[in-house]
């Protein structure tokens, strides 16, 4: 009798050793600065960064409230009435509430929608809405700049999608004329997904020419508006209001995450499609229950942003002093139409990280720099995100930093070979 070889196989842990990834290449270099910093102390537009106070431009608490008094007294008083594990299981089991429901009204009625289904986490929505919404015979169509969530829901997807360049009208017509096609003969649908604002650049989705196309096409839209969500619009319900194009976007998904600092998400829509998705997303079918705290937090929040239109002024009007002062100063902030604002220079990652470093230490300004694979090769992104809780003097500051650490890294006084360590 012969013994059984040992059939010889990679050991996946062994090559991760070698391969630690895009990013992952740089950790020893970088964390704990540059990637996984701690910022510590109130949320607020200056923090402790390493024990010294910085100025900071990289949270998305956009109509400040992280902190407002309303929502820590909310908070606080949910935490204590109802702790953080209620309701226990997921909601079609035993974790569903009144409370629940009552968020989903609100947040349907406040983007003009019939329904909308509260969801566990943004980032894990996006993917299991896609998941559930097409099958093999359907196909997507969606914008080259999408988040990663909206990427990671295209792996699900077992048939044909077709990418545009980013906010290309001419190119999104070409790929819905061959998605149209290719679904009619797969007795399939479409579904096109772009986002309201681009959370890198900050520009808008096209959503106004997109859904003029459904005059001459049969297609689903869904939106990402993340960002849009408490900042865009009359009313600040997001981008489909700021387009007038609420009825033609036929499923708004946002987050929590950002003008409501909190956590959750929802995605709203007419009532047929929302109940499909209560009882077909497998993200929410198999998690438990968003805690009854964070959703009574969440409903203070979104009266907040309801009835505090002063909040969402302060924003912009500190988002406009940024943005104005850094064009005029000759600083590219590319095509931003939102308040995020993307501050674009050209550079290696060790000028990044240099620039970075001075801007921290030598002028105590903390912001997010995004490089190579987000941005293309020798390109830097150190993205601002103003809030209404913001001053004045604090964008007079940031612009006078900006435009010193830019005459440096042209002078080439952040060349390097190498990342610096921290």
């Amino acid at each position: 009798m012969h013994k059984n070889k040992k059939i010889s196989t990679v050991d996946i842990f062994e090559k991760i050793k070698i391969n630690r990834g895009p990013i992952g290449q740089y950790q020893k270099e970088g964390h704990g600065y540059f990637a996984f910093p701690k910022l510590e102390g109130e949320i607020a537009p200056r923090m402790k960064f390493r024990g010294k106070e910085v100025l900071t431009w990289s949270l998305n608490n956009y109509i400040g409230l992280a902190n407002h008094p309303e929502v820590r007294k909310a908070d606080a008083e949910a935490t204590a009435e109802y702790g953080l594990a209620y309701p226990m299981g997921a909601r079609m089991m035993s974790g569903q509430t009144n409370k629940h429901e009552e968020l989903e009204n609100k947040l349907a009625e406040f983007v003009g929608k019939k329904d909308a289904f509260l969801l566990n986490f943004g980032y894990q929505g996006m993917v299991s809405i896609i998941d559930s919404l097409v099958d093999r015979n359907d196909v997507i169509v969606y914008d080259s700049e999408a988040h990663a969530c909206i990427l990671d829901g295209l792996r699900l997807h077992f048939g044909k999608r077709y990418v545009f360049p980013h906010n290309n009208m001419e190119k999104f017509e070409i790929e819905l004329q061959r998605a149209s096609k290719l679904a009619a003969k797969n007795n399939g649908g479409v579904l096109v997904v772009t986002e309201g604002v681009f959370g890198m650049a900050g520009d808008l989705g096209n959503l106004k020419a997109i859904t003029d196309f459904k005059d001459k096409y049969s297609f689903r839209l869904l939106v990402d508006d993340a960002h849009g969500f408490g900042t865009m619009g009359a009313k600040g319900s997001g981008t489909p209001e700021y387009f007038d194009v609420e009825d033609k976007v036929d499923l708004h998904f946002a987050t929590f995450a950002k003008a409501m600092a909190g956590i959750g998400a929802f995605v709203a829509g007419d009532e047929n499609i929302i109940d499909y998705l209560r009882y077909n997303m497998r993200s929410q079918t198999f998690a438990k229950s968003l805690p009854m705290a964070m959703v009574i937090g969440a409903i203070k929040r979104l009266e907040l942003l309801k009835t505090r239109p002063e909040l969402r002024e302060n924003l912009w009007s500190v988002a406009n002093a940024l943005q104005d002062g850094l064009r005029k100063a000759g600083i590219d902030i590319g095509n931003t139409q939102s308040p995020v604002t993307p501050v674009m220079m050209n550079g290696t990652l060790p000028e990044a990280t240099n620039l970075v470093l001075d801007l921290r230490e030598n002028y105590s300004i903390f912001c997010s720099i995004v490089v190579y694979p987000v941005v293309p090769k020798g390109c830097m992104l150190l993205r601002l995100i103003p809030t209404a809780n913001h001053s004045l003097d604090d964008v007079k500051e940031t612009i006078k930093a900006f435009v010193e650490c830019k005459k440096k890294l042209d002078a080439g006084k952040y060349k390097a070979e190498k990342i610096t360590s921290i």
